[in-house]
């Protein structure tokens, strides 16, 4: 089901996405297996629209469906998240000059289920809003997206503004979206690369020192 089910969101199918996660959530899969079917759909998306078969209307769509997705999964998932105290605190945006939020904004979903506290800052974030809300709630790891190869050099350049401002030793810094890689992490000097929503929950535990 779940081969299935990144077929159905890689390939428009609404109706049929939502019954497959639903059906899923009934015979008990594990929720984040349905929200990793939905990563590798949207690397998939991601591909189609680099290559020019997609565009802005079915970034939208996939969107909406990982946002409905996401809503069926959460009350699997939040469980008694909110009696604890936060793991830590997470800064996340879409940098400067990039508009897409769907890969973030799953990354910001799982973090916040898994009792981080997030503050999505949304896209087209310029550096100077980063470096400013680190210095309001002074988080521990700071997630940066980018769906186009323009946001290379805008990562850079906001990892560089954080350093100006005297906080890159404050933070830990990840990347993330559907054209990153381990070469643009160390072009960028982030400190790791989150291919999807579950190696960044992995990586903030692995900074926090969460469990």
């Amino acid at each position: 089901m779940r081969e299935e089910l990144i077929k159905a969101i890689a390939d428009m199918n609404e109706q049929g996405a939502l019954k497959l996660a639903a059906d899923m959530l009934e015979q008990d899969v594990n929720p984040h297996e349905i929200l990793d079917a939905g990563s590798a759909a949207m690397e998939l998306i991601g591909q189609r629209y680099d290559s020019g078969e997609y565009y802005l209307p079915e970034l939208l769509l996939a969107g909406e469906m990982m946002r409905q997705i996401g809503e069926m999964v959460k009350p699997k998932l939040r469980g008694d998240a909110e009696q604890r105290e936060p793991l830590g605190k997470i800064v996340i945006g879409t940098v400067a000059g990039d508009i897409h939020d769907i890969g973030k904004d799953v990354v910001s979903f799982i973090l916040d289920i898994n009792n981080y506290e997030v503050h999505d800052l949304g896209v087209d974030v310029p550096q100077s809003k980063f470096v400013d809300k680190i210095k309001e709630v002074n988080p521990d790891v700071v997630g940066l997206s980018g769906f186009l190869t323009l946001a290379f050099d805008q990562m850079k350049n906001t990892v560089e503004a954080i350093a100006e401002a005297g906080l890159r030793e404050k933070v830990k810094i990840m990347i993330g979206g559907a054209v990153m890689n381990e070469e643009v992490t160390k072009y960028t000097g982030a400190d790791a690369y989150g291919k999807d929503a579950t190696t960044a929950l992995r990586l903030s535990k692995k900074w926090t020192g969460g469990k």
